[in-house]
């Protein structure tokens, strides 16, 4: 593939509401993807004022009650760099049924290297490692359906 070829792919990907293109000739392999930031609704709460409190004589003012205890600390989520689905479709961690899923929880992965397939409008895209690693959580089920954007794995990158 010549560079001329990759620039005019990435300025179709530029003009069009396309998010990916890949494209296979022979040994050679592209893929370019556009990765916009996702949309985050912003939860808005509105508060009403509070009503004045009528005056009080000093005598009647009480001492604060206590204050109520904290409640433990949430599980923290597992650190590390998090592999999101790029489309909506169906997650599978195998090829096919019958065969081994291509990582595991603890699987070492080098960047590039298949960890999933999700399957969108009958096609099935495989999904690479952005980083090398190690797997530490797997965070969808075989055969659930994902979003655009969904957290899909944890990776602790190699130093």
């Amino acid at each position: 593939m010549d560079i001329q070829f990759i620039r005019r792919l990435a300025e179709l990907l530029e003009k069009s509401a396309i998010d990916e293109i890949e494209v296979v000739e022979g040994e050679s392999k592209v893929r370019i993807t556009r990765h916009a930031a996702p949309i985050v609704p912003q939860n808005v709460t509105y508060h009403a004022q509070p009503a004045p409190l009528p005056a009080m004589a000093p005598e009647s003012i009480q001492a604060p009650a206590a204050a109520p205890v904290a409640a433990p600390a949430a599980e923290s989520a597992p650190q590390g760099y998090m592999i999101k689905s790029p489309m909506v479709g169906t997650f599978y961690r195998a090829s096919s049924p019958e065969a081994a899923p291509f990582v595991e929880e603890g699987s070492i992965v080098k960047a590039g290297q298949t960890l999933c397939i999700i399957e969108a409008m009958k096609l099935l895209n495989e999904i690479e490692a952005d980083v090398s690693g190690k797997i530490i959580k797997v965070l969808a089920s075989n055969g659930q359906p994902v979003e655009y954007g969904e957290p899909l794995f944890i990776i602790a990158p190699e130093d």
